[in-house]
């Protein structure tokens, strides 16, 4: 049975839509049934059961990490180490403390922003780079694709920095046409590069991950 929602003085149309989805959506329910911070956490647990992305002495980082769903999903696989943390998270946006995480809050657009996550590394390099980031939206779809897609560069860049050879990187994009320019270039740097939808991407956006493994170094 789904929610009805009903229609309030000052709410809009795509509002009350929203609300609506997202009171009926089964990964909203069971995020909140199983203590999730974010109905997002089971994209890359879905992603992982079918990609094998996240194993036990990895070093990860994760782009646009708030509200914390794919660190706190990382630190379950990967153990939590309070003297040696294995995953650092950036976000401009504010995040509970996770146990085994490392958390910058930092607009990742930031010129030192790159250099503020290697450090907090230790100056080790990271075999895992997760982006989940999303520029916020305009309206206009190219100009929004643009944006996504101008952010899946700086992340693919700062990857190309701070790999292990044979590392992962893994970033939000949504379809438009550009991401197969982004693809093609990174095809230079990693062995395989795809294209990949978990069933937990709602079948009505065009979200889409792109996943390149097998970085070259």
């Amino acid at each position: 049975m789904s929610t009805r929602v009903k229609t309030a003085k000052g709410r809009t149309t795509s509002s009350t839509n929203w609300l609506k989805r997202q009171l009926n959506d089964p990964y909203v329910q069971k995020a909140r049934l199983e203590g999730r911070r974010s109905r997002a956490a089971y994209k890359i647990i879905e992603l992982n059961a079918k990609h094998n992305l996240i194993r036990p002495g990895m070093r990860v980082v994760d782009l646009g990490c708030a509200p914390g769903g794919w660190c706190e999903v990382c630190t379950e696989i990967l153990g939590v180490h309070p003297e040696d943390p294995k995953v650092v998270g950036i976000d401009y946006l504010e995040m509970g403390e996770l146990p085994g995480v490392i958390f910058l809050q930092k607009d990742f657009n930031d010129d030192d922003a790159p250099d503020a996550l290697i450090e907090a590394l230790g100056g080790n390099k990271v075999d895992l780079v997760l982006s989940d980031m999303a520029a916020p939206t305009t309206g206009h779809r190219p100009t929004d694709h643009i944006r996504i897609i101008a952010l899946v560069e700086l992340a693919a860049d700062f990857a190309t920095r701070i790999l292990n050879p044979g590392g992962t990187f893994v970033a939000k994009v949504f379809q438009g046409g550009t991401e197969h320019e982004l693809l093609g270039e990174l095809k230079k740097h990693f062995k395989t590069t795809f294209h990949a939808k978990p069933p937990a991407s709602r079948q009505d956006s065009a979200e889409t991950y792109l996943i390149a493994k097998g970085f070259k170094g």
